[in-house]
This record gives C-alpha cells, structure tokens and sequence, in this order.
C-alpha cells in the first residue's frame, strides 16, 4: 500500500489532538520566553511633542494659500531632518550630553501628519526626564537649523517658513517598552505554532500504524478488535471473570466479532501471533481464551511459542511438559493438557525447548494434534512467536483455519505489517483479522465493528433494587 502523501484537515485535527501537548508546551515555553525578554530588557520612556509648519508673510488669502500649500511641501522633507546627525548634535551641544549624535538620532522619530502641516516627534530615553527635556530641545533647535536652511545666504531677511510648537513635551509615567504583555502573547502564538507545527511532522513521519482503516488495508483482513492500554492488565496479564472494565469489554467484542467471521464455518484452530515481539499477542491470546471460556465454550490453549513461553506464566500454571514432548513422542496429550478454572479452558504447555522449533511446529505430528484438538474443543488457540524474526509461525500458519494478528498501536510499522502479509501469502496462511492492541484510552480508534467504548451501564428505574 503506497503511503498517503498529503494531509487533509483532518488529519492535522487529529494530529493536533494526538500530540496537543507539543502545543501546551510550545504555548508555555513562548509566554515564558516572551516574559524573560520583557524582563531583560532596560525599560524606556517614551516623550511626545508636536510642531506645526507654516509660512510666513501671507498677506492675502492667496498668498496664506500657497503658503499652506509650501508648507506641506516642506512637511515631509522635514521629518527627514528631525531624525538626522545634525540636528541631534545641536540638541547634544544644546543639553551638553555625554551621548553620540549618531546614537541620539536613532532615538528620535518623526511622522508627517498626512495632508497636514504638523509633524508629530518622539523621543526615547532610558529616563522619563531626559526623553522629555530631549524633546523640547528638538523643538526649539529644530526652529533654529528651519531658519538657518530656508534663509538665503547672504541675504538678510526672514525664513519663508516657521516651525512653532503646539504641543509642549510631555513628561512620560509609564515605560512605553518593553511591551510585556505583547511579548507574551506573541511568543505564546509563535511558539504554539511551532509545536501544532512539529505535532503534524510528527505525524506526517509517523510510519507506525494506529489507524484502524491503514491496518485493515495493509494487513488485507478486517479490524476485529481494538483492546485499550490498561496498566492493571500489564502487571497481572489476565482480566478479572466478568470484569465491567474497557479492557474485558473489548476482549468480549472480540469474541463476538471472531464468531460471526463466517457463519456457516467459523473458524475453530486460529493461530494467534503478531509481526514483531512485544505486541501483546499472549495476553491477546490468554485472555480472548478466558472470554471464550466465559461464554461457555469449550476452549483449549496451546503454547506454541516455544522459544519464548509466556502462557502457562501469565496463567500462573506448571510449564515442565507439554507441546514438545507430544511432537517427539515422549507424552501423549492427555499426560501433558492441564485443565483451568472451572473446566471451560485447557492449557498445553510449551514443554522443554528444542533445538529444531520449526520443524517441530509444521510437522505431520502437530497436524495430528491439532485435528484432534479440533475434535475436542469449540476453539483451538495457538499462541505462535512473531512471525518476522523467526520461521516458526510460518510453517504453523499453513495448519490453522486462520491467523489473528496483534498490531500493537503505534509501536507496530506499516513495513512490519506489510511484510507480515506477505509472508503469510507466501505460506497460503489465512489472515482472519487484526487486533488493534495496547490502544490508549484517549486514542481515537474506531473499531470496524461495534458502537466504540462510550456505552455503558444504565439500570432500569423500574426494576426491583438488590441490597
């Protein structure tokens, strides 16, 4: 199956859901960071002033026309020069400052009102106080280098052009930066973008599988059964005799949906196995055994592992003899099987390790056994070892009505599960469902079968109470 190579809103929904942590913690590290370098920084004050610009010797309402109009000619042009070295030396020599009139300039700012004769100046210091005598120098030295530049050399007479200031400097109470709140919540936005960001690569370079739909469509068999992540069950390995827990609700859904794979022959021998070890597939086995036996059926369970045996372990039974001593001779079924709990349930346990696993398992000797369990039992479970690190499950495949695979969540890859099919071809093994496993509870999974996990318990008001 080719990968998907885009994603749709969905997809990054989901995965922003997946991983909202990356958010949370990109949220918090931005507002953190944002806060610091609020912090760090040298509060500044901020003093405004405004000059007006208008021309001088309007005689006539044309004349003051024009000279309105010269004015916001000159406007623009002006604000250059508020922000430039000359100016801010004559404010420097003016106050007598230890500052350099380069440095100086950079803290002043000039804006041409538009379509005005005003120009609006402020300037920034480290000091409220100096901001403001700073600006009120600029006012007055300014007036004096407009007289200077418009008055014509060598001529004597008077600047076409006044520059009056109409809003004296104020004295600034508050810092105007840095800007504490806004630099929280831009580093909060920035940084939370960032984890929505790394949450959707996350995803998008996820090769493991946690999709019910890609696991169907790889493995080319059916999700039948999606078994939460449940802390108890990985201690212990065995769900409680009619536990009401998510967990055993699961298992009990899986054995509906294994009963009705095909109806007119269900399957009775399943192979239980997985692409990889660590997937869960003996618990998977233990406990889809202990359901079936629950409901009354007639269940046997064989260990078939047998260079890992986990069943008679997790079942707290004796594992001395077993499968092996049947396949070489040494015991026959009845000296080996070991019943459990009320009856409903038989064990076989792995018995001494042998040095030929494979052909043990896919001999003539195992068919014999398992046609005879097949006579004995309602279901024959054989928990098989993985079947990608060793051959072993392949040859028992080909033996069985069918294989259930367990596909751990999100620790299972697509490659793993692609060649765990192929491999069951190429044996002709039968895949007769996945097992979607170790899902956790807030995982959005839906099984292919079934309401979900959202319907619980709710008693009748009319039925009699039991104390």
């Amino acid at each position: 199956m080719k990968r998907k190579l885009s994603m749709n809103l969905a997809d990054v929904l989901r995965a922003l859901r997946a991983s909202w942590w990356l958010l949370l913690v990109g949220a918090l590290v931005g507002a953190a960071a944002g806060v610091t370098l609020s912090l760090v920084q040298t509060p500044m004050y901020t003093s405004h002033t405004q000059l007006f610009v208008s021309a001088t010797g309007s005689a006539s309402t044309a004349d003051a026309f024009q000279g309105n109009q010269f004015s916001q000619q000159r406007v623009t042009s002006y604000a250059q020069l508020l922000t430039g070295e000359r100016l801010a030396k004559r404010v420097v020599d003016e106050l007598r400052l230890d500052v350099d009139p380069a440095d100086l300039a950079d803290q002043i700012r000039a804006t041409a009102v538009t379509d005005t004769v005003l120009i609006d100046v402020a300037v920034t210091d480290a000091s409220p106080r100096m901001a403001q005598q700073i600006a009120g120098a600029v006012g007055v030295e300014f007036g004096s280098l407009v007289d200077e530049i418009e008055t014509p050399v060598g001529v004597d007479g008077v600047s076409p052009v006044k520059v009056t200031v109409v809003e004296e400097p104020d004295l600034p109470t508050s810092p105007s930066s840095p800007a504490t709140l806004r630099n929280t919540l831009v580093g909060l936005l920035l940084l939370a973008a960032v984890g929505g960001a790394v949450a959707v690569l996350r995803m998008r370079l996820d090769t493991t599988v946690h999709e019910a739909e890609v696991a169907s469509d790889i493995a080319g068999a059916p999700i039948i059964g999606v078994i939460l992540r449940d802390d108890e069950l990985a201690n212990e390995h065995t769900i409680e005799r009619n536990s009401l827990s998510r967990t055993a609700e699961g298992y009990r859904q899986l054995r509906t949906n294994l009963q009705f794979l095909n109806v007119d022959e269900p399957p009775k021998v399943i192979m239980v196995s997985s692409a990889v070890p660590s997937e869960g597939k003996t618990t998977l086995a233990v406990n889809l055994a202990l359901t079936l036996a629950e409901a009354g059926r007639s269940v046997t369970v064989v260990e078939a592992d047998l260079r890992r045996p986990r069943v008679t372990r997790y079942l707290g039974m004796v594992g001395g003899v077993g499968l092996t001593n049947i396949l070489t001779g040494s015991a026959g079924l009845d000296d080996v099987i070991q019943p459990y709990g009320e009856g409903n349930l038989s064990v076989i346990a792995a018995g001494p390790t042998p040095p030929n696993p494979s052909e043990l398992l896919s001999s003539s000797q195992m068919f014999a056994l398992i046609d005879e369990l097949r006579a004995k039992n309602d279901f024959v479970l054989l928990d098989a070892p993985p079947l990608l690190p060793v051959a072993d499950a392949s040859g028992l495949a080909v033996l069985v009505d069918g294989v259930v695979l367990s596909v751990r969540y999100r620790a299972t890859t697509r490659a793993q599960l692609a060649q765990t099919r192929t491999t069951l071809d190429q044996v002709g093994g039968k895949t007769l469902g996945v097992v979607l496993n170790i899902v956790p509870p807030k995982a959005e999974v839906t099984s292919a079968y079934g309401y979900g996990y959202n319907y619980g318990y709710e008693p009748d008001p009319a039925a009699p109470t039991t104390s």
